[in-house]
């Protein structure tokens, strides 16, 4: 086939234009499809055809998903965190419509870390000479920024992290942007850490072995049920 031979998206079957394909692994992908990708997948040169399919019948289920998505917590200023605590998911959504971006649900057992990353730039300061020239300070001199990102390592199979800056624009260290970024990077990590660690308390008190207890209600010995109660008179029991 010749460089401008008319292609067509192996997903959905239409037309692909001169500028809009996305190639695969084993085929092509038309932009409109590439779209509703999740935002954090970034492996589509080495995805397959199926790879792609399979991800795309995961983003529709995901809608159902973000429509049952009940936030109970907000973390984050440009790009937010929220938190559906009663379910134990969470969702990264840079706007605030953001039901109809279609956000990936994750659940709080899918973080398995996250940390900040301080991005740093720098620009020279310059002066001017005689003639109204500009030239460099000897030695020279910079001012410098920082743009502050989150990383939230996952356990998915369509990404790895969700990596997403926290601040508009650069700020300077010291300055109250500067702290401001420091504090929210910090309560996101501490947010995330908690319920990993929450979450992970709870599957190893789920998959402790049960002991033989004496109930204190009935006075019956037995063992608790999966609820912790007395199989006998149904009691609350201390597991």
């Amino acid at each position: 086939m010749g460089l401008f031979d008319k292609k067509f998206c192996d997903i959905c079957g239409g037309k692909i234009g001169a500028l809009g394909n996305r190639k695969l692994d084993d085929g092509n992908l038309c932009k409109g499809c590439a779209k509703n990708l999740s935002p954090f997948f970034s492996d589509r040169r080495r995805s397959t055809v199926a790879d792609i399919k399979e991800q795309l019948a995961y983003r529709e289920e995901n809608k159902a998903a973000v429509a049952a998505f009940n936030v109970t917590r907000t973390l984050g200023d440009r790009t937010k965190v929220l938190l559906d605590e009663d379910a134990g998911r969470f969702i990264v959504a840079s706007s605030g419509r953001w039901q109809s971006e279609n956000p990936d649900v994750m659940a709080y057992a899918q973080v398995t870390g996250c940390l900040t990353d301080i991005q740093e730039k720098k620009k020279e300061i310059k002066t001017k000479d005689r003639e109204g020239k500009e030239i460099s300070y000897t030695p020279p001199r910079y001012e410098y920024e920082y743009d502050f990102y989150v990383i939230i390592h996952v356990n998915s199979p369509w990404f790895n992290e969700i990596r997403f800056q926290i601040n508009r624009s650069g700020a300077r260290r010291g300055s109250v942007d500067y702290r401001e970024c420091e504090r929210l990077a910090a309560e996101i990590k501490q947010a995330l850490t908690q319920v990993r660690q929450e979450v992970r308390e709870n599957i190893a008190a789920a998959n402790a072995p049960k002991t033989v207890q004496v109930c204190p209600h009935c006075s019956a010995t037995t063992m608790p049920d999966a609820s912790g109660r007395c199989e006998y008179c149904g009691g609350a029991m201390q597991v």
